[in-house]
């Protein structure tokens, strides 16, 4: 993808939403690359997730306070935004931005491209099977409404690509993950009305890259990575030029 900057002075802000089990965190490393690459961000903790103090919800939940988020920092005057969905964090942003005319770009990162009507879990039983090494790290919680990662299973799964001491910070970081997230529908949908983009990483082992590859034709734009299924942290500067580059076309 190649886009023309040079009509545009200021970069939109990137708003990065996180994925299942992580928090804004994980982002850490990748603001700080962008940031000196002139890119303003802010990473958003969904309910239930890093410092947030709110309660565990569903997809609807999470794209609430995503909105809330967005409506503070239209409100403060920012400009327009460009929304980054990691992983589930895709489900959330597509959801969200229905609607806004704040939101110039979505761009899903491995991310979950949902249509109207659609869950993480319906999407994933409409395509053809692939397995991947996330189901085997997932653990349900004792009261089934919830999950868990088993932090050995899951270090492959998400991190096969990472540096060592970065992904075992990453591990003793993840929290749990509400079942309703992935079983709840959105019932709105950002990219009928918004530009996007999708980044696949083809060393996925979490979501696999068929799977993305499916979800990127619903998207305008397809990029790709040659990396796993988190590339904040395992190809932190090849993601910052992607999103720099659309950033300074918004």
């Amino acid at each position: 993808m190649t886009v023309d900057s040079s009509s545009h002075a200021d970069p939109a802000l990137v708003v990065l939403v996180h994925g299942a089990w992580h928090g804004a965190w994980c982002w850490a490393t990748l603001q700080a690359e962008l940031e000196g690459r002139g890119i303003p961000s802010f990473a958003v903790d969904l309910p239930g997730h890093g410092v947030s103090t709110s309660q565990l919800g569903g997809v609807l939940d999470d794209a609430a306070a995503l909105v809330a988020v967005l409506d503070r920092l239209a409100a403060a005057d920012s400009g327009p935004v460009v929304l980054i969905g990691h992983s589930y964090g895709g489900a959330v942003i597509t959801q969200a931005a229905a609607g806004r005319d704040d939101v110039a770009h979505l761009v899903y990162v491995a991310a979950f491209a949902l249509e109207t009507g659609e869950s993480v879990i319906s999407a994933l039983g409409s395509f053809e099977r692939r397995d991947v090494d996330l189901a085997a790290a997932m653990v349900p919680t004792t009261d089934g409404t919830a999950t868990t990662l088993d932090p050995q299973t899951a270090a492959g799964a998400l991190y096969g690509d990472c540096p060592e001491p970065p992904a075992r910070a990453a591990l003793a970081r993840l929290g749990p993950q509400t079942m309703l997230s992935m079983t709840q529908p959105v019932d709105a949908n950002g990219r009928q009305e918004i530009e996007s983009t999708y980044v696949v990483c083809t060393r996925d082992r979490a979501v696999h890259p068929d799977h993305q590859a499916t979800m990127a034709e619903r998207c305008r734009h397809r990029v790709g990575l040659d990396t796993d299924h988190s590339p904040f942290i395992s190809a932190v500067e090849p993601l910052a030029a992607i999103i720099g580059e659309i950033a300074t076309s918004s």
